[in-house]
């Protein structure tokens, strides 16, 4: 009889063991409500905002929430998400490639400063609400840039947006910054170009072009911010007189990067230099929340913060840059051997994670050996790996880890593993994809961070990751 019961002690612990195996190295993902996301919201106008004591918080929307769409439109879009992305990922690597080189990004035009990674709204997807001079203004949040700018009146060129377009000469609050301002001067020396006051010597212009062709075109000035319950007097930014591309219908980007002219350095002794966000799904109703300063009692996450440090480089200085060590894909360690010195940089406006050839060859390889007995589907863009799930109300995946120095981690939410190239399913494939060259510089995209808490502390250098469900 004790043998019986030894016997059903070990087959209890074997199970437990199995089941606990299982659960570290495998979550579900649960197709049937995934097919349902396009019925989304109308609009992200006029998004909330709170705060309690310290420190503010706003909310968060993924852009294809703020518009309704049929599955038709939808496919499209998710195609079209694929290749803008490509084209910013392109144009970030031969922005990083001349900053380190120390040689300009020229364009066609001799006036061009490159401050940003690319403000394309299909890249950007995520928005929040803010006041300019008391005018409510939707803006895309971006890391990847510095320069703040909003659509202006009398607009010479101006696409169309929700919200009335910025009149600064109905503005008692509003200035104009000069050539020989300080601001000005840093605009300068930060993009080592000339030409921002070549049209007017009297008025500090700026001109920012992207990749695609797409550019905004204005001048500097000064307004009173307000975001969330929080006001910010003599705020730089961008007045844009002239602006065309595939901005979508946005008022104008606020840009997160440390440089001097953007937001966080420009309020950091408001916000002590911290700020941090949880990004929302793109299922209907889902929305996260953009919180400023660095009290973490507002944070919901459910694991502890770990921290790992930004690398730092002179030459990238207004970008996050990290040190990742390696990945895991269901328990399996794969180890980042060929990221370089710069290290991978993590930003909210480019969409998939790109990997060096070989890091990401490994971890395709060992995806597909465990995801294994599923029909394959056609690749999609920059996507290769994809699958057939159209049968399956649920499916389990391996569990995907980035580590970083310092013991860090930012586990992969099960909606950052597969992106639905069709909303029926019948095309899902594995959300990360290959760099051209193994020197090339990685990036972290914004669909691997959905559903996490990202945490920048630019006073002490480094970047927090902990686990956290996205709602406001």
């Amino acid at each position: 009889m004790k043998q019986v019961y030894f016997l059903l002690f070990l087959l209890i612990l074997l199970f437990t063991n199995v089941a606990n195996s299982f659960e570290y190295k495998k979550e579900v993902l649960n197709i049937h409500n995934k097919l349902h996301y396009q019925n989304v919201i109308p609009s992200c106008s006029s998004l909330k905002a709170r705060r309690q004591e310290y420190p503010t918080n706003l909310e968060i929307k993924h852009r294809d929430s703020c518009s309704k769409k049929t599955s038709s439109d939808m496919n499209k879009r998710l195609h079209d998400h694929l290749t803008l992305d490509h084209d910013q990922v392109q144009y970030l690597q031969r922005r990083i490639k001349n900053l380190i080189s120390g040689e300009q990004l020229r364009t066609a035009s001799d006036a061009q400063i490159p401050l940003s990674s690319g403000t394309r709204l299909e890249i950007m997807n995520y928005v929040i609400t803010i006041k300019l001079g008391g005018k409510s203004m939707t803006v895309i949040m971006d890391t990847g840039s510095d320069l703040t700018w909003v659509q202006c009146e009398p607009c010479r060129l101006c696409y169309n947006q929700q919200e009335p377009i910025f009149n600064p000469s109905a503005s008692n609050s509003y200035r104009s910054l000069t050539c020989n301002s300080s601001a000005c001067r840093t605009l300068q020396e930060a993009t080592g170009n000339l030409g921002v006051c070549a049209y007017s010597p009297s008025t500090c212009s700026y001109f920012v072009s992207y990749g695609d062709g797409s550019y905004t075109r204005g001048e500097l000035g000064t307004e009173q911010l307000d975001i969330g319950k929080s006001r910010v007097n003599d705020f730089i930014f961008g007045c844009g007189r002239n602006n065309r591309g595939l901005f979508g219908s946005v008022s104008g980007l606020m840009g997160l990067g440390k440089g001097d002219a953007s937001f966080v350095t420009q309020t950091s002794s408001l916000f002590g230099g911290v700020f941090s966000y949880c990004l929302p799904s793109t299922d209907a109703g889902e929305s996260g929340s953009l919180t400023l300063g660095g009290n973490s009692s507002v944070y919901r996450n459910t694991t502890p913060v770990s921290y790992t440090k930004m690398v730092q480089n002179p030459q990238l200085s207004s970008f996050y840059m990290l040190n990742l060590t390696g990945i895991d894909v269901g328990g399996v360690h794969l180890k980042a051997s060929s990221l370089g010195k710069y290290g991978i940089l993590i930003d909210s406006g480019t969409v998939i994670t790109r990997l060096p050839p070989s890091l990401y060859k490994a971890l395709k390889a060992e995806f597909v050996k465990q995801f294994s007995g599923f029909q394959s589907a056609p690749g999609l863009s920059i996507l290769d790996t994809c699958f057939n799930l159209s049968s399956y109300k649920e499916v389990n995946i391996p569990i995907v880890k980035l580590q970083f120095e310092g013991n860090a981690a930012l586990k992969v939410d099960v909606n950052g593993v597969f992106y639905f190239a069709k909303t029926d399913a019948s095309q899902v494939c594995l959300a990360f994809a290959s760099l051209m060259y193994e020197d090339d510089i990685a990036i972290i995209g914004n669909f691997q961070q959905k559903n996490t808490r990202v945490v920048y502390d630019t006073k002490f250098s480094k970047v927090g990751f902990a686990q956290e469900k996205c709602f406001y």
